[in-house]
């Protein structure tokens, strides 16, 4: 909201309209609600979602952690699994001490590599935590980081019951960023994870959502959007 030449009475109508739609906003029909062209409307939610990847960035998940990767993408034939072509994303989501979801994290990366799953799990769990995860070989040297680490090979009759929570949490962003922002390009794709990621770990103050994202807004750093 630094220096913007927009009105703020158009900023809290873009942070109010985000907030309660809870299948997203495009920047099509924010244009169209506020009556703003559309780059206007694309970068006013660039800067919103900048603002909630901020915000989240200040925490890391902790206690019992379950970490997948997954693929979002449009349909495309050959490959499937990690040597798909598609947008590559590893996942953490914490749990508490019934298995219940707790905290969600999601990162684009470049491949399904023991550097890139080290990386997001530096940057976003905290050391300590235990780590859930499948017996992929990214995954084997987490313990060698500070995490204790509980990996399983499963094949895919068992995939409902291992990581369950967070595979329905992979399945529903799947939904949220391929059914509401059609045709989206990987290179803006973090910025909606951290958009879904912002909503899933305040889904119970919905109340308060306003607020705390405008507060958010508020306090984000200002940043260049082409």
């Amino acid at each position: 909201m630094h220096k913007s030449k927009l009105p703020l009475l158009t900023w809290f109508w873009a942070i109010y309209l985000v907030v309660h739609d809870k299948r997203g906003k495009s920047a099509l029909a924010l244009s169209d609600v506020l009556e703003i062209n559309y780059r206007t409307a694309l970068r006013l939610l660039r800067k919103i979602r900048e603002a909630m990847r901020a915000q989240d960035s200040n925490y890391q998940l902790s206690g019992l952690v379950e970490m997948d990767d997954a693929y979002f993408g449009g349909r495309e034939t050959g490959t499937d699994g990690r040597g798909t072509g598609k947008t590559k994303v590893a996942i953490a989501l914490s749990t508490d001490e019934e298995g219940r979801p707790r905290h969600l994290r999601m990162k684009v990366i470049d491949k399904v590599s023991i550097q890139e799953i080290h990386r997001v799990a530096e940057e976003c769990i905290a050391k300590g935590s235990t780590i859930l995860s499948d017996g992929h070989v990214s995954y084997k040297q987490l313990s060698t980081l500070g995490y204790q680490h509980i990996s399983k090979n499963y094949y895919k009759e068992d995939k409902d019951e291992f990581l369950k929570w967070l595979h329905t949490v992979i399945s529903n962003a799947k939904a949220f960023v391929e059914g509401t922002y059609h045709g989206l390009g990987s290179e803006y794709l973090q910025t909606y994870l951290d958009e879904l990621c912002y909503r899933f770990n305040r889904r119970f103050f919905n109340k308060e959502l306003f607020g705390r994202l405008l507060n958010a807004c508020l306090a984000s750093t200002p940043f260049a959007v082409a």
